[in-house]
């Protein structure tokens, strides 16, 4: 029953063998004795620090790597396939680490991060690999390994190469409502390689709808119009973009873990780098942005009660008065600072729900249960402050404490008992949320989502400001 619960959006079940794992948290560890004081403490001398000096290339090395650097449009970091690069020596080099660390950590550097992208990438000095792999004469297989090593990361990297093939032959035409079956049978194939001539019109629509995240109706409405309308070139900023995000996560993510698409709202279970169940949610609406968080969860709270955000207070409840928010069920009660705040006690109609998922973050968001369920049908789904409604947070939750020795099975009896309780979990289950605007399918077809934040113009931009800048320093290098 509980996998045939969670997995709804894509038709897999759960293995029975899956549960999050990992070592547990907290996992007591037997102390270091203290080592006794020297009878005469001696000051260690300073060592001095080394820099590691940079790798004399041969002939040979210096050509493969001078035609890789001219390859950055293949991996996202440039919308311009000619690159100009140093022809030798030291700045070439210093080339090639700048490309390296893009390509291991992103090309935009974390100070131009916007707050809310709050997904880091590990800190990385490509020096010692590449120096190893200069005198074992390794190159193609040291650059090869940069990349993120995920099915993602290499569908996006084969789906530039298609849509940057059809800018080149001319990008496809704009359509309007009055286009005929012909025309727009031509305009789908251009994305469509799949599509017959025998195939109904209908379901060649379809399978764009859903493509583009839309209500499958097999109809040419507005909304899909405006899908088939966008240039191919914010196509490719939006593969761009995602490319990019891909190269902040870390190299090794947890066997198992929960995982959001902000920009199409949907929760998915992973193990491994396979999704093997989603389910439908609701995230932030454009101006109450969810942030892009890697955390752990590492509680239910079990009937929760709402403190309401200050934000929210202001703007919603307090104008409404206090007596409407009496009647309304809502407490009103005192604060350290002599102010006052607004609390919503559990029960069915808490705006929390039943059940809410706590992991650490700088923004207050988190997983939870809701009793308005109406969204959950929508295509539309971008609709929350910013924490996320699940559809079926029963199931995930009975999933993750399906290890523990008293609650395992008793989720909904700890409910019905109508307590406020926090669980532990027996182990912390790894959250991502993430904002993926275009991914490929299993069979290498590329999906598109709105992008209602507007986050993917403007991190292609920093992404080709970055690589302009990086070709400007390689040029200045060479004419030294």
């Amino acid at each position: 029953m509980l996998r045939s619960l969670l997995s709804t959006s894509i038709k897999v079940a759960i293995p029975a063998a899956l549960a999050f794992g990992g070592p547990a948290f907290g996992q007591a560890v037997a102390p270091t004795p203290a080592s006794p004081p020297a009878a005469n403490p001696v000051t260690p001398p300073l060592v001095p620090f080394v820099v590691q000096p940079l790798p004399t290339l041969s002939p040979a090395q210096a050509a493969f790597l001078a035609t890789w650097l001219q390859n950055g449009a293949d991996q996202g970091l440039t919308t311009d396939p000619v690159q100009i690069s140093p022809s030798g020596g030291d700045a070439l080099v210093r080339s090639v680490l700048d490309r390296a660390r893009a390509l291991h950590g992103g090309r935009v550097g974390t100070s131009d991060f916007l707050s809310i992208w709050a997904i880091r990438p590990a800190p990385y000095d490509p020096l010692p690999a590449f120096a190893k792999a200069v005198a074992e004469d390794r190159l193609p297989q040291w650059t090869a390994s940069l990349t993120p090593p995920y099915a993602g990361y290499d569908g996006l990297k084969k789906g530039l190469a298609a849509y940057e093939a059809i800018r080149d032959a001319g990008g496809w035409p704009k359509l309007d409502a009055k286009a005929g079956p012909d025309a727009i049978r031509a305009r789908l194939a251009i994305e469509d390689k799949s599509i017959t001539s025998n195939e109904s019109l209908v379901d060649v629509i379809q399978r764009a709808q859903r493509r583009y995240g839309l209500n499958p109706t097999g109809q040419l409405d507005a909304r899909t119009l405006a899908a088939l309308n966008v240039p191919v070139e914010d196509r490719i900023a939006a593969i761009m973009a995602n490319m990019e995000r891909w190269r902040w996560l870390p190299r090794e993510l947890p066997v198992n873990r929960v995982q959001v698409n902000i920009a199409a709202a949907v929760l998915t279970v992973f193990e491994g780098d396979s999704p093997v169940a989603s389910m439908r949610a609701v995230t932030g609406r454009p101006g109450n942005e969810t942030p892009m968080i890697a955390s752990s969860i590492h509680s239910i709270v079990v009937n929760p009660q709402w403190n309401v955000p200050t934000s929210i207070a202001t703007k919603e409840l307090w104008p409404k008065g206090r007596a409407a928010l009496l009647r309304e069920g809502y407490k009103i009660v005192g604060t350290p600072e002599k102010g006052q705040r607004i609390v919503q006690p559990s029960g069915p109609g808490n705006a929390l729900g039943r059940l809410k998922f706590d992991f650490d973050n700088p923004f207050a968001i988190y997983l939870h249960d809701t009793p308005a369920r109406a969204k959950f049908a929508s295509y539309d789904r971008l609709a929350s402050h910013g924490c996320i409604r699940l559809e079926k947070p029963l199931p995930l939750a009975e999933l993750m404490l399906k290890n523990d020795p008293i609650f395992s099975g008793q989720v909904q009896t700890v409910i019905d008992a109508g307590k406020t309780q926090r669980v532990k979990l027996p182990q912390e289950v790894a959250v991502y949320l993430l904002y993926w605007t275009a991914f490929a399918s299993a069979n290498g077809t590329m999906n598109f989502r709105a992008d209602p934040y507007g986050w993917d113009k403007l991190l292609a931009e920093k992404i080709e400001a970055s690589s302009r800048r990086a070709a400007a320093l390689a040029t200045a290098s060479k004419e030294q």
